[in-house]
């Protein structure tokens, strides 16, 4: 098997580094109060509350609570899907997957037909996958495909689209392509530990721990992806919110025709907005009729792989400079397919 299955388990993390019972369940606490806070303000709060606050600044408020509520079920989903990965799942199943790196990448990157999670639950996912020994290149190509090749976001894309100028297609098999090259890519790294944080290598170590029960494993692996990836979503949703208050939409669809700049705008806009993956098709058709469908394409493609949002959680688990090979890589690629769509449309 490649040696890029192996994650650096070797390390020893300190004892002092592990939460003991009192933390672990303060931290619980603390997080389901904050999430129940923002939920209880954006379902129950009258909209009148906000009336004396500067247009701006009310805008800047909704959206970025928007944002933070329509993701935050997502997230918990995915870290309930990577706590069952990590601590619940038989080693055996995971004897199915191709032993050929190609292949694998390959099936990894439609496992999204069987956990149908946005991007925000996935990251959450691909950190599972990688404690349970997966490498970061096959844990990347997850993470780039599953937001798009699932039958939630597909579905959704139909409705709004149909088969519309190829909308559809090129959307899932730009997603395809894009998220194998990552995978193959990354893969090609000397040393792929050097592209994960040092506190995500010793999460890693940590949960790799027999001594304690089942449960005990699983109240320890909410708490701290709860404790990683909640501040880092709170934080992406209001740059997100900021970013779109002071960007102009007139401003974005007045040189929205050009068939070239067309393509690069949307990719900004879909990274500013970060709207979720199983809805973003909905959020671009009021603005089809004005692009070209090569910059559609390149809008729902590139938003469910890198976003402000997304970007955040990942700083998680990947360091800067991985990103921004990441980010650099996903956007060249998708500039490519956008183009190339308007080229034949």
């Amino acid at each position: 098997m490649s040696s890029e299955l192996t994650i650096a388990t070797e390390r020893q993390v300190p004892p002092d580094r592990r939460p003991g019972p009192a933390q672990v369940w303060l931290r619980i606490l603390i997080g389901v109060a904050v999430v129940a806070a923002l939920v209880g303000l954006r379902v129950l709060a009258q909209p009148s509350w906000t009336e004396w606050l500067p247009t701006a600044a009310r805008d800047f408020f909704t959206l970025s609570v928007s944002v933070l509520v329509e993701s935050l079920p997502f997230v918990f989903l995915g870290i309930g899907i990577s706590i069952a990965v990590q601590i619940w799942l038989p080693d055996r199943v995971w004897q199915w997957l191709p032993r050929n790196p190609v292949l694998r990448r390959m099936v990894l990157s439609v496992l999204g037909v069987i956990f149908p999670v946005c991007e925000c639950g996935n990251v959450p996912m691909a950190r599972g996958l990688m404690m349970r020994g997966l490498g970061v290149g096959e844990s990347l190509t997850f993470l780039m495909a599953a937001p798009i090749l699932n039958p939630v976001t597909i579905v959704t894309t139909y409705q709004a689209f149909g088969f519309n100028d190829g909308v559809l297609l090129g959307r899932v098999l730009g997603a395809f392509l894009i998220a194998n090259l990552v995978g193959w890519m990354f893969s090609r790294h000397p040393d792929p530990d050097r592209l994960l944080t040092p506190g995500f290598r010793a999460a890693c170590q940590a949960d790799h721990s027999e001594t304690q029960s089942r449960w005990r494993r699983s109240a320890d692996a909410f708490a701290t992806e709860t404790a990683a990836m909640i501040p880092a979503l709170v934080a992406g949703s209001f740059v997100a919110g900021a970013i779109q208050v002071g960007v102009p939409r007139d401003w974005l669809i007045t040189i929205g025709g050009n068939p070239v700049v067309s393509v690069g705008v949307l990719m900004v806009l879909a990274f500013v907005v970060s709207v979720c993956s199983n809805v973003d098709a909905f959020f671009i058709l009021s603005l089809s009729a004005a692009f070209a469908p090569g910059a559609v394409v390149a809008f729902l493609v590139f938003g469910a792989m890198i976003d402000i949002k997304m970007l955040a959680l990942l700083r998680t688990t990947f360091t800067t400079r991985a990103l921004a090979l990441l980010t650099g890589l996903v956007g060249l690629s998708t500039l490519v397919i956008g183009l190339g769509l308007n080229l034949v449309a």
